[in-house]
């Protein structure tokens, strides 16, 4: 494959021969931040594989052909940096924030680690140990199990409403040759992105990264995701003697590809957002003092999405709070916004995304998320146009959507 550079505004954006792509932005700042994001997740397991994307993550850190676990972590940690891994249901991502003198350092440390990690036997039973205790610790977690649950509750039999931790049976069973025949299957050099936020000349960063990346090659095809349908809703309650009642409501949304989604965002924003002065936060915790945390979330995929609204509350007060949130939901799918209240929910979204971006890490992780999806990152100012694009009209259409309470499910847990 050739190499292919654009410039996108502040992104500038290369492709090397094997498939891999760069995205960079380049600053003045002393402190640089990169990432290889990975597109490969927990919707990627096969059955039998549920929790080996998670525990690769892991295993990155615990030895390659040349280093030990602690020459892994100390590579970065001795002069200052700091580096981490996560993974998602769709993408597995390491990233590292650092001097900007120690972009060599680091690019070659992501190279081993991803692609030369050893997964000995003993670092491999020691980090399932690692992850069972940290299943239990989200067991004993209720305002966190809950989501967990209600994901396999909503995608019923797909991949995407498995545990990201995947299940303790089939995790003690996972041996070395599964990792590597899953890394085999979905790294591929076309489904990497290396991201860099940082005072770095574009043109070092690729030599950078042909040297330590462009030798990786994988034949292999990629292996198509299912695709999610057939949602049913449902309601269900779990008695788990806790000493408040968590509950979720929500429904299946849309997918990254989906226009719509950005008044989804909005309206998400509008009901249960960051600020204090959500419409939730108000009618629940302000007005009525019934909750201490109520938050509504809007997560795509590539294929559909999902939009919760989460609440705790004495187990007294569940259903008023019920009566509560769809009050406000009905409200948003038979009244139009006026003027004046789409105007300030405008505003406020866009507010809190530049704050967000001027983060260089949160910069850095929006620009590899934006390229893997679209191949492409769209500068802010055009997603601040799309979003002051939308009407209130277009926001019912949503609301009556996605809020229809015929289709909401629910989860409590009591």
């Amino acid at each position: 494959m050739p190499a292919v550079q654009i410039l996108f505004m502040e992104y500038q954006i290369h492709t090397l021969r094997n498939g891999m792509r760069i995205v960079h932005a380049e600053t003045n700042s002393p402190v640089a931040h990169c990432a290889v994001m990975i597109e490969a997740g927990s919707r990627d397991e096969a059955p039998e594989e549920s929790g080996v994307a998670h525990l690769i993550e892991h295993l990155l850190f615990k030895g390659t052909q040349k280093r030990k676990a602690f020459h892994i972590l100390s590579r970065l940690e001795d002069v200052g940096g700091e580096i981490n891994a996560y993974t998602t249901k769709e993408e597995t991502c390491v990233h590292a924030s650092f001097l900007k003198e120690y972009y060599e350092r680091t690019l070659e440390l992501f190279g081993d680690i991803l692609f030369h990690s050893t997964f000995l036997p003993k670092a491999l039973l020691n980090e399932k140990e690692v992850i069972l205790e940290e299943i239990n610790s989200y067991r004993d977690t209720p305002s966190e199990q809950i989501f967990d649950d209600f994901d396999e509750m909503v995608f019923t039999g797909h991949p995407l409403g498995k545990n990201i931790l995947g299940d303790k049976k089939t995790l003690k069973k996972l041996k070395k040759e599964d990792i590597e025949r899953f890394i085999f299957q979905h790294y591929h050099p076309s489904r990497i992105v290396i991201a860099s936020v940082g005072a770095i000349a574009f043109s070092r960063l690729i030599k950078l990264s042909e040297k330590y990346f462009q030798d990786i090659e994988n034949p292999q095809e990629t292996i198509p995701r299912i695709p999610f349908s057939g949602y049913h809703p449902q309601s269900r309650i779990q008695m788990k003697n806790t000493h408040q009642a968590h509950c979720i409501i929500g429904n299946t949304a849309y997918h990254y590809h989906d226009h719509r989604r950005f008044g989804l965002f909005l309206l998400t924003n509008l009901l249960g957002g960051p600020g204090m002065n959500t419409r939730l936060n108000m009618a629940l915790r302000e007005k009525n003092g019934l909750v201490y945390t109520v938050e509504a979330s809007y997560q795509p995929y590539i294929d559909t999405g999902i939009f919760t609204i989460y609440f705790g509350a004495d187990n007294a007060q569940v259903e008023k709070s019920m009566d509560l949130i769809h009050k406000e939901l009905d409200n948003l799918r038979n009244k139009s916004l006026g003027t004046s209240q789409l105007k300030k929910a405008k505003q406020q979204l866009i507010g809190q995304l530049a704050i967000a971006s001027d983060s260089g890490e949160q910069r850095m992780m929006s620009m590899a998320k934006s390229l893997l999806v679209y191949d492409e990152v769209t500068p802010s100012e055009e997603i601040y146009k799309k979003i002051e694009a939308i009407t209130a009209s277009e926001l019912m259409d949503v609301a009556r959507e996605i809020f229809s309470r015929e289709e909401l499910s629910m989860l409590t847990f009591k």
